[in-house]
C-alpha cells in the first residue's frame, strides 16, 4: 500500500478524510497530517490511521491491550457505536498530529462531549450539522 511505503520512507504523510465516522472532531474534506509511530507509543484518546482491507481508517484509540498475539489497540470512530476489531502494529500507519480544515489548523480535539454524543445518535443530525458548519 502506497501510504505504508510513504510513511516508511518519509516518516509522515497527509491524507484527505472522506467519511463521517469522526464528526465533529474530523470532518469530511479535512486534511490530516500523520506521523509514523510505534504501537507502544500510542495512548488512548489519540487519533490514529490504520490500514484494513485495502482502506485507510482514521479513528480514535479507546484502549490498549495485551492480546495473545501481542499488544494491540482498540479503536472507534467518534460517531460509531461499536469498536473496530483489534489494530495490530502491522496495520498501524501512524498518529494524527494535525488537522487542517480549509485555511486553518484545528487543534487536536479530545473526545467530543455533547455534540459528539448527539451526532452519534442520528445520521440526520450529522447531515444537518455538516450543512450548518459549511455555511
Amino acid at each position: 500500500m502506497l501510504a505504508m511505503e510513504a510513511i516508511g520512507t518519509l516518516g509522515r504523510l497527509t491524507l484527505r478524510v472522506s467519511g463521517t465516522s469522526m464528526v465533529p472532531a474530523v470532518l469530511p474534506g479535512d486534511i490530516v497530517s500523520v506521523e509514523r509511530t510505534k504501537l507502544a507509543d500510542v495512548a488512548p484518546k489519540e487519533i490514529i490511521v490504520f490500514a484494513r482491507e485495502g482502506r485507510l481508517i482514521v479513528h480514535r484509540v479507546v484502549a490498549k491491550l495485551d492480546a495473545p498475539k501481542g499488544k494491540c489497540l482498540i479503536t472507534r470512530g467518534d460517531r460509531t457505536h461499536r469498536d473496530d476489531g483489534m489494530v495490530s502494529g502491522h496495520e498501524l500507519i501512524g498518529r494524527v498530529t494535525c488537522i487542517k480544515r480549509g485555511p486553518r489548523h484545528v487543534s487536536l480535539p479530545l473526545r467530543p462531549k455533547f455534540v459528539g454524543r448527539a451526532l452519534r445518535l442520528s445520521d440526520r443530525a450529522t447531515r444537518l450539522y455538516l450543512r450548518l458548519i459549511a455555511q
